[in-house]
């Protein structure tokens, strides 16, 4: 059994070749964030037989199943990524729109110091920085 349709039998998904051919697609390409019509346009340039509906409706199960999370960083724009082990924040680039990954644990110390100072405690959260490059 191929890594993808256990990822998918773990998540209580059925193992359809549209399923596994997306989950491939997102964890053999070089960028971790993708568009569904990036997805889309790499399936069809590979020869595979699917509608862009489709891609939307795998990544929307995807999200539920907690195999990916979408990211809405530019206008109305969604990403996907598998979903990572470790925790981490992104930064995009507003002249290019690349997505860059960061972790830093003095930003992830202080995060959570204000939110103890303030009563409460982190249970989830994203941070996203626009940059541009400096010139």
């Amino acid at each position: 059994m191929s890594k993808e349709n256990t990822e998918l039998r773990k998540a209580g998904l059925k193992a359809t070749l549209p399923r596994i051919r997306i989950l491939e697609v997102l964890e053999s390409s070089d960028n971790r964030h993708l568009s569904a019509e990036d997805i889309y346009k790499h399936l069809i340039t590979s020869g595979e037989d699917v509608g862009l509906a489709t891609v939307y409706r795998v990544l929307t199960q995807f999200e539920s199943a907690g195999i990916v999370m979408r990211h809405n960083f530019e206008e109305g724009h969604a990403v996907y990524e598998i979903t990572p082990d470790d925790h981490h924040d992104h930064m995009v680039c507003l002249e290019t729109g690349k997505v860059i990954e960061f972790h830093d644990e003095m930003i992830e110390k202080r995060q959570e110091s204000i939110a103890t100072e303030m009563g409460y405690e982190i249970v989830d959260h994203s941070m996203v920085l626009y940059v541009k490059p400096i010139k």
